[in-house]
């Protein structure tokens, strides 16, 4: 999440340059007018081939809607005769609630975005999904390794750090040249353990103005080996920043959202790095994740609905869901944040939304972090 007054002042230039990239082997869809009023849940099918992912008549199901806001989910396999159960963060409350089907919510890990005790000092205050003011002072995304242990986008404390299985805390990356990242925000593992995230100004109090920033972009990131590469930022046009990122089932590709509506496609080298990014798709503006069948799904609000839009591999809009809106006031806080496959089938897709947790079921199963997929 990023601070959405300084969006809105860079709406206007971004639009303009979107109509720079019609035609650019993209599908491009002439957008929507933004609606008003209130917004109902539905499947949007642009695509036959959409119904072989989720039925017409599939059901949103509502698991939580008090979150401060709800972010980065991930869904813990079943072990050692424990049923599976999905973490997620609250990035306003500065915790990790566990969800399943048996217990319902409780809290997992507390001060799990930030460790530290001066709260007046860090984390950006933004506005999401309707009038209320928070302060981004908790972790944001969440994943598994290789070996199922949990890694955390600790925003606020301005690292990457990996929960060791006797809850001690191990900090992946929190530098790049020697100087502070301004809060890591989403993240994605790739099998051999090649960690890729994404660094915004989401952990700074002030934001891009904050005197605390040490690097001047938002850029997004390999961890390999103990080493950091930069891969790649929006230094020189700032109307593109990273924000979600997730790899193809064949890890042959990477996905990073740029801005407020727009995803680039990566190959990844035989050492991780990526070369010959090129634009994917006109939707997408926070987290992502991909199908067994390679299609894509995008946490995005660019157009005024908060929806999951879904892309095949091949760069075609196949539809979305889209997300309720309500418009009395107080307005409900509904949004899109960030997704995660689960359930014992990995059919289950879980959404983030402001402050609500949701749950549809699909007819393709998803990648699960962690696990064989």
């Amino acid at each position: 999440m990023r601070d959405v007054s300084r969006r809105l002042r860079k709406l206007q230039a971004y639009a303009a340059a979107l109509a720079l990239v019609a035609g650019a082997g993209v599908i491009q869809a002439q957008a929507p007018p933004v609606p008003t009023g209130d917004v109902p849940f539905k499947i949007v099918k642009l695509d036959p081939a959409l119904d072989s992912i989720i039925s017409p008549d599939a059901k949103l199901e509502t698991l939580g809607d008090r979150f401060g806001l709800a972010e980065g989910p991930v869904w813990m396999p079943a072990q050692n005769g424990q049923s599976g159960f999905l973490l997620l963060s609250d990035i306003a409350a500065n915790l990790i609630y566990r969800w399943s089907a048996d217990r319902g919510l409780s809290v997992f890990l507390e001060k799990a975005g930030y460790t530290g005790k001066d709260t007046l000092n860090v984390g950006q205050q933004t506005t999401t999904g309707g009038r209320i003011a928070i302060l981004l002072i908790g972790p944001n995304a969440l994943t598994l390794d290789p070996q199922q242990r949990l890694v955390i986008c600790a925003m606020t404390d301005r690292n990457v750090v990996r929960i060791e299985k006797d809850g001690t805390r191990t900090v992946l990356a929190d530098r790049y040249q020697g100087k502070r990242f301004s809060g890591p925000n989403d993240i994605a593992i790739k099998s051999d353990g090649a960690v890729y995230f994404t660094d915004s100004v989401g952990g700074l109090r002030g934001g891009d103005d904050s005197p605390q920033r040490e690097l001047p972009y938002n850029g997004f990131y390999l961890v390999k080996d103990g080493k950091v590469t930069l891969l790649g930022s929006d230094e020189g046009h700032p109307t593109d920043f990273p924000n979600g990122i997730g790899l193809s089932p064949d890890e042959k590709y990477l996905y990073v959202t740029a801005g407020f509506g727009k995803t680039f496609r990566y190959e990844v080298q035989a050492d991780d790095t990526v070369a010959n990014g090129k634009l994917f798709v006109d939707t997408g503006n926070d987290g992502l994740k991909v199908d067994r069948k390679g299609n894509l799904y995008s946490s995005n609000n660019a157009r005024g609905v908060a929806e999951i839009s879904i892309t095949s591999p091949e760069g075609k809009r196949l539809g979305a869901i889209q997300m309720p809106r309500v418009a009395a006031e107080p307005r409900p806080r509904i949004c899109a944040t960030n997704i995660a496959f689960g359930d014992a089938d990995s059919k289950g897709l879980y959404i983030t939304g402001c402050s609500g947790l949701f749950h549809i079921r699909l007819n393709t199963p998803g990648i699960s972090p962690g696990q064989k997929n």
